[in-house]
């Protein structure tokens, strides 16, 4: 495995959000929903494709805080801007698992 220096790992910002709404992204080529995170006031409310059908349904995701790169460049997918990564863990079958705090925190927050 390559090493980064700590410098790399601090370009990465991470910041915790909620999700404020969650919709089946009906023009996507492989099943994903369209997220609207809040990251709070300093970074507002951004958009992701998340790719998370096998194990969350739409409705309950609202309201769930995940985790988010929020420094990345605007990806274009489909007829949207995906303008932040939410984080997860592949598993083999191909489902992903998000990435949650194991309690409430503070929108916006960075990871330390």
């Amino acid at each position: 495995m390559e090493t980064i220096s700590w410098q790399d790992f601090e370009q990465v910002d991470l910041r915790v959000g909620t999700i404020v709404t969650a919709e089946v992204f009906a023009e996507a080529r492989r099943p994903a929903y369209i997220l609207h995170v809040d990251f709070g006031q300093d970074i507002g409310v951004l958009k992701s494709s998340a790719q998370i059908t096998e194990l969350y349904q739409p409705e309950d995701l609202v309201g769930q805080q995940v985790i988010g790169v929020v420094n990345f460049p605007l990806k274009q997918i489909g007829p949207i801007q995906s303008q932040c990564l939410i984080t997860g863990f592949p598993q083999a079958d191909g489902s992903v698992v998000l990435i949650q705090p194991e309690r409430p925190v503070e929108n916006g927050l960075k990871l330390a």
